[in-house]
Formats: structure tokens, C-alpha cells, sequence
């Protein structure tokens, strides 16, 4: 098998699970079902993943890779700068890289976007280990959070990160349900669905 055509079939098995994983969740997606939906053999699967969690937690990295890179960069520049952010930035560069996955409003997008909010609600272990991918990014959130608000307790900061976290994923999760995405509220007012949501939750940790 050329390089080339490994790329391909790695890339059909990793589209296909991500579809089928986004509208089924881990515990109701078989191997057998997103071999079908790929177009490829048992052992293609068998070859690139190894086992139906390895796929899982493989989707979960192509996913996450490019919401952690943005989130970084945009943690960097607060970082960085010579005073302080505020919470509504912050908060701001935590929430907005996941949800502009909406903003392309591709099937493609949305899918990836119910996968994010699906992922993040499994069980354990596959919960745990999707967790895994976030953990990171969001430790130096919090860190740079108890810097700006230093009169809470890191504890507390961090159940009202891990709120937000829900909040998103509650977003994600119910796309196709939720009345935000609606011709009255186009995917193309993320900026403003973020603001929205900033304003909202920046009284909360703050106070």
C-alpha cells in the first residue's frame, strides 16, 4: 500500500467514526458500522487504530488539535502583554475557538462540532482519556484566571471553568436542537453568540 493511498484510507475510517460517533456516542457505534460507512476491511482499522477506543481517542486528537492551537495562541497574547486581562478576555479566547467550528456552516463543521460536545460526555474510561486532550489548555487558563482573580480559591475557579466547560459542551451537543442556530440566529453571529456568552458567565467567576 503506497503512502498516499494510506493517508486516504486512514482519513475515510477517521470521517466515518467521527460521523458515526457524533450522532451515536462511543457505546452505541460499532467497528462494524463505521467499517461499512468507510468502505474499507476489518483489518485497515485494525492496522491504523488497532482497537474501536484507539480510533475513538484518534478522532478526539484531530478534532481538538486545531480549538488547543487557537486557544493557545490567543493565551499567548494575554499572556504576554504588559498588564493583566481582564476575566471577558480570557474567557473570550477559552470560549471562542471551539465555537467557530459553527461559523464555517459546513455539515463537515457540524459534525465536528457534535462530535466536541459528544465526546466530552462518555463514559469512563473514554472519557477520561478524551479529557486528556484538554487538560493542558485549560490548567493554564485556570493558572492565568487565579492571577486576575486572585482573591478566589484555585479550587473554585476551576468547578467554574469546569462549568463553562459544560456550557460548551451543552452548546455543541445540541446544535441540530438548539433555536441559536436558527435563521433568526445565524452560525454567522458566533462573535456575537461568544459575547453573549462571555458577559453571562464573566459575573459568575468573577464574584
Amino acid at each position: 500500500m503506497s503512502k498516499n493511498s494510506t493517508i486516504v484510507t486512514k482519513g475515510q475510517i477517521l470521517n466515518a467514526a467521527e460521523k458515526r460517533f457524533a450522532s451515536l456516542g462511543f457505546a452505541g457505534t460499532s467497528l462494524r458500522a463505521i467499517i461499512r460507512e468507510a468502505g474499507v476491511g476489518f483489518a485497515a482499522v485494525h492496522y491504523h487504530f488497532g482497537s474501536k477506543e484507539e480510533l475513538f481517542i484518534a478522532v478526539v486528537r484531530r478534532v481538538a488539535e486545531p480549538i488547543v492551537k487557537e486557544q493557545l495562541r490567543q493565551l499567548t497574547i494575554l499572556e504576554e502583554s504588559d498588564h493583566l486581562p481582564s476575566v471577558s478576555e480570557i474567557l473570550t479566547a477559552f470560549v471562542t475557538p471551539p465555537l467557530q467550528m459553527l461559523q464555517q456552516g459546513s455539515e463537515e463543521s457540524r459534525i465536528h462540532a457534535q462530535f466536541m460536545g459528544c465526546c466530552r460526555t462518555e463514559l469512563h474510561p473514554v472519557h477520561r482519556r478524551a479529557e486528556q486532550e484538554f487538560r493542558r489548555i485549560e490548567q493554564r487558563f485556570l493558572y492565568l484566571l487565579t492571577k486576575v482573580v486572585p482573591h478566589k480559591y484555585p479550587t473554585e475557579l476551576k468547578w467554574k471553568l469546569d462549568l463553562v466547560v459544560a456550557m460548551l459542551v451543552r452548546i455543541l451537543n445540541k446544535i441540530e436542537e438548539s433555536e441559536m442556530f436558527s435563521e433568526n440566529y445565524p452560525v454567522q453571529d458566533i462573535d456575537l453568540l461568544v459575547q453573549r456568552l462571555v458577559n453571562f458567565i464573566s459575573y459568575g467567576i468573577s464574584t
